[in-house]
């Protein structure tokens, strides 16, 4: 599976030159292939109508928030095909103030899944029929799955019996208990746990 996988990464990279940056075929048999975002309907054109691709099931899309970066995000898309019972991974980097291309008129099925990306992420996607958000509320602030979006969010929201109706308000949370401390709870314990004198005896 890794050969053939080895083989249609150089073929998709000889057919389309002017699109694919790189490819990767990893140890465990899954094959990458890295464009740019303005070509990433061209490319997936080609993986879907290709004979020697037809990779016509998009299985999903997400994305990868690299807050380090100049290129903040990285788009990732799965297709399938169902002709070759092979699978693919496009990745395209993307800016924060970037637009990434709708693919929703070659895989209308993208339609839902952008809207998702737009909605945790914040990526807007050019051309798309109907960009709003999808998982969170109209008002909703911020975008979820970014990494510098806070655990506790800007609002919250509660049920009041007074106007019988659901209310937002900011989060009254204070700033001390959004900090975590990661340490394992038995580091620092000073008793024994049942077993350890067993270990310390046959020392």
């Amino acid at each position: 599976m890794t050969a053939a996988l080895q083989e249609l990464g150089e073929k998709l990279t000889e057919g389309n030159s002017q699109d694919v940056l790189s490819v990767e075929v990893s140890s465990i048999g899954e094959l990458t292939v890295f464009v740019s975002s303005a070509s990433l309907p061209r490319f997936i054109e080609c993986l879907k109508t290709d004979r020697e691709c037809r990779f016509s099931t998009l299985v999903d899309i997400t994305a990868v928030d690299y807050p380090e970066r100049d290129k903040r995000f990285e788009m990732v898309y799965h297709f399938l095909s169902m002709y070759s019972n092979q699978r693919i991974r496009v990745k395209a980097n993307v800016r924060e103030d970037e637009q990434v291309p709708t693919i929703t008129h070659i895989h209308p099925s993208a339609n839902w899944f952008e809207r998702e990306v737009f909605d945790m992420y914040g990526i807007p996607f050019a051309g798309h029929p109907d960009l709003r958000r999808i998982l969170t509320d109209y008002g909703f602030q911020g975008h979820p799955l970014r990494k510098d979006f806070p655990t506790t969010g800007y609002v919250e929201v509660r049920y009041c019996e007074v106007e019988k109706r659901v209310i937002y308000e900011p989060v009254s949370l204070v700033q001390e208990y959004r900090q975590f401390d990661f340490m394992s709870p038995w580091e620092g314990a000073e008793y024994i746990l049942p077993g350890d004198d067993k270990a310390e005896a046959a020392k």
